[in-house]
């Protein structure tokens, strides 16, 4: 099947022209030859975009984003009467384009687009859903991003204070079971200190408690074993909001990783990290 170009833009939630800040709030694409016209909104999940511009009231962001909808969905009308979605031979493609980038055209609005992309897609919607996933939803932010930010925060921090040098990544443990810590200072070969930032803010209080645990089972491992440096600091960062079930299960983690002996610091404590690792 060949590909065939799409037009897209991004929506963005932009309630203050004197800063400038935006969010990520939906997609627009178009597909004039395959006589697609497609979007998504975020118009459920808005705690995030809510809880960033704290004065911005929820029923005020559901309101512009239902006028963005109707606006688009009415723009969606007047293309199917001139050949789109059911794929006639007559497509008016010069007014296809001309109405997606009178849409897109910067203006003064709470929601406005970013300058047009052009990507080339077999199916226009799987592009449309795997385009919204990457801007709007942060697909590429995983686990594993989320503690590679942590990590190199840490990192940057100990060079300062000119401790860098001192710690290495490394896997500690024996021929048959190691974990791997991103700071450890080894005394006479040995490990004898480690430092593990530790991301437990994932979205659901279930995915907090899996990762935590699995951090909990290396921790127990290696002391079964009697592989455990003397010190450990685990520098956690927690659910941001007040959700009870999120905060419940951060809670329970880290009391669990506590009992191990371990140490359990926030990793906005950035003060209590580098005492850590001087010490």
């Amino acid at each position: 099947m060949s590909k065939v170009a799409c037009h897209y833009a991004i929506a963005r939630f932009a309630p203050y022209v004197e800063t400038g800040e935006f969010a990520n709030v939906g997609i627009l694409l178009m597909a004039p030859k395959a006589g697609f016209f497609g979007f998504k909104l975020q118009t459920r999940r808005h705690k995030r975009i809510t809880g960033f511009f704290e004065e911005v009231d929820a029923k005020l962001y559901r309101e512009v984003m239902r006028a963005l909808r109707d606006e688009l969905e009415r723009i969606h009308g007047i293309l199917k009467r001139h050949g789109f979605d059911d794929r006639r031979s007559t497509i008016d493609l010069d007014l296809a384009r001309h109405l997606f980038n009178e849409v897109v055209r910067t203006r003064e609005s709470i929601v406005r687009f970013s300058e047009p992309g052009i990507v080339l897609a077999d199916e226009p919607k799987e592009k449309l859903d795997e385009l919204f996933k990457f801007y709007v939803e942060r697909s590429f932010v995983t686990r594993h991003y989320q503690e590679t930010i942590l990590e190199r925060g840490v990192s940057q921090w100990l060079y300062k204070a000119k401790l860098s040098e001192r710690f290495q990544r490394m896997a500690i443990g024996d021929e048959d079971y190691q974990a791997t810590f991103p700071f450890v200072e080894q005394i006479d070969q040995q490990p004898a200190k480690a430092i593990k930032p530790l991301h437990l803010a994932q979205d659901q209080p279930s995915k907090i408690m899996e990762h935590g645990a699995a951090w909990l089972f290396r921790v127990t491992e290696l002391k079964r074993r009697l592989k455990l440096p003397d010190k450990v600091l685990f520098a956690v960062s927690g659910p941001g909001d007040d959700d009870e079930r999120r905060q419940g299960a951060f809670a329970d983690i880290v009391g669990r990783l506590e009992d191990t002996g371990v140490e359990v610091t926030q990793y906005a404590d950035r003060q209590r990290i580098l005492e850590f690792a001087a010490t």
